[in-house]
């Protein structure tokens, strides 16, 4: 006899099994009852992997870190109602930055809807404009062909990963009971023999990538050709093949390079004869430097860069020409100076303009790149007579440090400008993740918890107090990978004594600082992590070394002082222009 089975199942069955085939086979499930037939369909899949976490908030930007990791899109599973509504702040900063998602929200069936029943919100573009797809599923029907359920998946696991790359949500219906209800779906499948037995997709998607015509790229080469100051940016890029092919490029125009610290650049060992200049947001603090390298000529290789500085000296300086190069059709230009936006893939565009120009790096080049040694040289001075555990100190040494084939996970505000600022290349060459699309603070946890998934690798996240308070409940998602939490508690919002707001004493601590007064070891305690809390510059790098052999997760707790950061901050820069400044 036939067991019976439910059309809610059926459809979730088709869901799965076709994004797996689609390359999708990492699903992050929050619990909840309307999304049941989902998550056991998920449960049910051998070829499935899933993790469950009950913060949808958190699950969402695990979600996120994982495509970000992999460019391949996971599945985020959730219930109803404001479960659904938590997963935005991901969403937005998966559509701002292009990291692929896929979000499948379980709902009421329309007779639930807008009629006061329970757990019932108006799902329906509850994301708005920031999917790059999206589409309400109808309830389980026996009188809809079942290759419509295949066909729609095909469409959204294409939408998530076409660039530019981004959120897809499908809303899905199900009516009650959700384990066994919809109609008896036993024989729904029949039609679809030819598709169990291919076990490929139902509908195969291509698109070409974007390359340059041969008359483009010489076209292109007489621009840059004509250039006498050059220079080369490489904003955020998703890969090392891209840093590499961008410095690759940098070398044959003979142009300075400046890495940002998320172009997968930055860290690392570079080549004696590198055009890159690692610390030029500090060269950028000299006024008498800004004004005697302007550039006539910038290429600017990627996303947006972190350093304030660097775009206020674009801005001051305009350069005749502006272009840009990036993989996406939308506009990268704060300034409003893009003279020339190129889309292409950026390996291609690359090794194209590579392979028709060679030239000798100029006296603008050189001047760079020795300004940035005198700064280096400058810092490692500063550094060695000191043992105080500083920010830039912490971003100094991490950079050093870090073990070949880690993830380094940096938050915004502070922690990110820190390693832009000051992060010193070293034997190990992490791959750099940062959550930069909408530079917001939540989630930093979550999404590196889901790096390491994604990657199957350590991963080191540096993230500020107040962000972790955020995320707190993410470290549940951490405590079993080797993923090591660097937390720099300075007890409140240090970036905001960076801006004019500081001044106003009377203002500042109870609307911007906002101390709290709060330690961590109890947090780490109470999700079974290790925790250290080390007073010293050297038994801050010890703590570091040992976190990074243990195959679970650390907490490591650095207090600091905010007004005493922003003093070092101040410090460093005169450091850097007296350097530079002086023969």
């Amino acid at each position: 006899m036939t067991m019976r089975q439910g059309l809610n199942r059926v459809w979730a069955d088709l869901i799965v099994e076709e994004l797996i085939r689609c390359g999708i086979e990492c699903f992050v499930l929050a619990p909840g009852f309307r999304s049941a037939p989902l998550a056991m369909a998920v449960v049910a899949n051998s070829k499935a992997r899933h993790v469950m976490h009950y913060d949808e908030r958190g699950s969402a930007f695990f979600t996120l870190g994982y495509g970000r990791a992999t460019g391949v899109p996971a599945a985020w599973i959730t219930t109803s109602g404001t479960a659904a509504a938590n997963g935005l702040p991901a969403v937005v900063e998966a559509s701002a930055d292009g990291a692929p998602m896929l979000l499948l929200t379980a709902d009421r069936p329309p007779e639930l809807r807008q009629c006061g029943a329970n757990q019932a919100i108006d799902q329906v573009g509850i994301f708005g404009n920031y999917t790059r797809w999206a589409f309400d599923m109808p309830a389980p029907n026996l009188t809809i062909d079942p290759a419509f359920v295949l066909t729609t998946v095909d469409q959204a696991a294409y939408r998530a990963r076409r660039a530019p790359g981004g959120p897809v949500h499908l809303n899905c219906m199900f009516r009650e009971p959700l384990a066994t209800g919809g109609g008896d779906g036993t024989g729904y499948r029949s039609t679809l023999d030819a598709w169990h037995a291919a076990g490929s997709p139902y509908t195969t998607y291509t698109h070409a990538d974007l390359e340059l015509s041969t008359e483009q790229v010489h076209a292109l080469w007489e621009t840059l050709r004509c250039a006498r100051r050059g220079l080369v940016i490489a904003g955020r890029l998703a890969t090392a093949k891209e840093g590499n092919a961008v410095l690759r490029l940098a070398q044959r125009l003979g142009w300075p390079l400046l890495p940002d610290i998320a172009s997968q650049l930055r860290l690392g060992n570079a080549p004696a004869d590198s055009p890159m200049v690692p610390l030029f947001d500090q060269l950028l603090g000299s006024h008498a430097f800004q004004a005697e390298h302007a550039a006539d000529i910038v290429l600017h290789v990627g996303g947006r860069c972190v350093s304030t500085r660097l775009s206020q000296f674009l801005a001051q300086y305009r350069p005749d020409q502006y272009i840009v190069v990036r993989a996406v059709p939308d506009r990268l230009d704060p300034n409003h100076q893009v003279t020339l936006s190129i889309e292409a893939d950026i390996e291609g565009f690359c090794d194209a303009i590579g392979s028709v120009s060679a030239a000798e790096r100029s006296p603008y080049g050189d001047s760079w790149n020795a300004a940035g040694r005198k700064v280096d040289r400058a810092f490692g001075a500063y550094f060695a007579h000191t043992d105080k555990v500083t920010e830039p100190a912490i971003a100094r040494t991490i950079t050093q440090h870090i073990p070949d084939g880690h993830a380094l996970v940096l938050a915004s505000s502070l922690p990110i400008r820190e390693a832009d600022q000051f992060g010193e290349s070293g034997a190990g060459t992490p791959w750099v993740a940062t959550n930069r699309g909408a530079s917001g603070i939540d989630g930093t946890v979550a999404m590196a918890a889901g790096v390491a998934e994604g990657l199957q690798a350590p991963v080191t996240v540096v993230i500020g107090d107040l962000a972790l308070l955020h995320d707190l409940n993410s470290l549940s998602l951490v405590r079993e990978r080797p993923v090591v939490v660097i937390v720099i508690n300075n007890n409140g919002g240090g970036i905001f004594h960076f801006l004019p707001i500081a001044e106003p004493a009377r203002y500042f601590e109870s609307c911007f600082g906002t101390p709290h007064g709060l330690t961590f070891q109890h947090a780490a305690g109470l999700f079974g992590i290790a925790h250290r809390r080390p007073a010293s510059l050297q038994s801050f790098t010890e703590a570091c070394l040992d976190a990074w052999m243990r195959p679970t997760a650390t907490l490591i707790e650095v207090t600091t002082d905010r007004q005493d950061n922003y003093a070092v901050h101040r410090e460093l820069l005169r450091v850097a222009a007296e350097a530079v400044e002086n023969p």
